[in-house]
């Protein structure tokens, strides 16, 4: 099944996806605004874990494309935890795609799959608090709140970067209006 926006489909990555994802696991710029560190990847090892990672109810990846079929990006929904009804969510998207509009649909797509169709009732991500455009992305496009900051958490360029702590919740969800928004 595939998860459809407005300018997006979400579908399962496949292993003709390596190139794409070994790109956005390579890119030393995407790599400073993202959570986490990456090590070189090969296709080798990109592929391996492709061949490994199928989707499951506990943890959903999936290859953002636009309407002319082009992967743009990545999301996911992982550590989905059936008896609390959450997830953690992200997004990557390559350079050349950023400032589209894909990423607010993408998140839009993302909260309508989690909510109204796998019935969760929160979800949440962390983001690098010098990222001021994923956090605008959450939470002034697509409702999100700030719930806390994590101190000194992400060692990353050098020095130990704060945390910000973001979710939403379905009865939050369902208060929003996200497609008229601008």
């Amino acid at each position: 099944m595939n998860v459809f926006g407005e300018l997006v489909t979400l579908r399962s990555i496949e292993r003709t996806d390596a190139d794409f994802l070994l790109e956005l696991v390579n890119s030393p710029e995407l790599e400073y605004w993202v959570v986490g560190s990456s090590v070189p990847t090969s296709t080798i090892q990109q592929e391996k874990w492709i061949d490994n990672i199928g989707n499951s109810h506990t943890d959903i990846r999936l290859i953002v494309e636009n309407k002319e079929g082009v992967a743009v990006g990545f999301a996911n929904l992982v550590q989905i935890d059936p008896i609390n009804r959450t997830a953690v969510h992200g997004v990557k998207f390559a350079k050349e795609f950023r400032g589209c509009g894909y990423a607010k649909d993408t998140v839009i797509a993302i909260m309508e799959y989690a909510f109204n169709t796998l019935n969760l009732n929160r979800l949440e991500s962390t983001i690098l608090e010098y990222n001021d455009s994923s956090i605008g992305l959450y939470t002034k496009a697509c409702g999100w709140a700030v719930e806390g900051v994590k101190k000194s958490a992400v060692y990353k360029n050098g020095v130990y970067n704060n945390l910000v702590m973001i979710g939403i919740t379905k009865d939050d969800f369902k208060q929003l209006s996200l497609k008229k928004c601008s």
